[in-house]
């Protein structure tokens, strides 16, 4: 094989490489973005319940109220 042909080749393979990673990343800045998604809904959900089971000065800090560990107990990983 010539030096062109040998320079060609690497050339696609490096352009291969590259769009392969830039598709990964893109799956992961998908998935980055349903989490805080579904995060938002779990907290805004609790803050919610919160709210509706305490009295009306409380429903003002509901957001407030939001500890770790109300998180962890949505988590699937921690409650399988």
């Amino acid at each position: 094989m010539s030096f062109e042909t040998v320079s060609l080749l690497l050339n696609w393979l490096q352009m291969g490489a590259l769009l392969a990673i830039l598709f990964r990343l893109g799956h992961t800045f998908q998935l980055i973005a349903s989490t805080q998604r579904e995060l938002r809904r779990a907290i805004h959900h609790l803050g919610e319940h919160r709210a509706a089971s305490s009295s009306p000065d409380a429903r003002a800090g509901a957001e407030s109220m939001i500890g770790p560990d109300d998180l962890a107990r949505l988590s699937p990983a921690v409650n399988p």
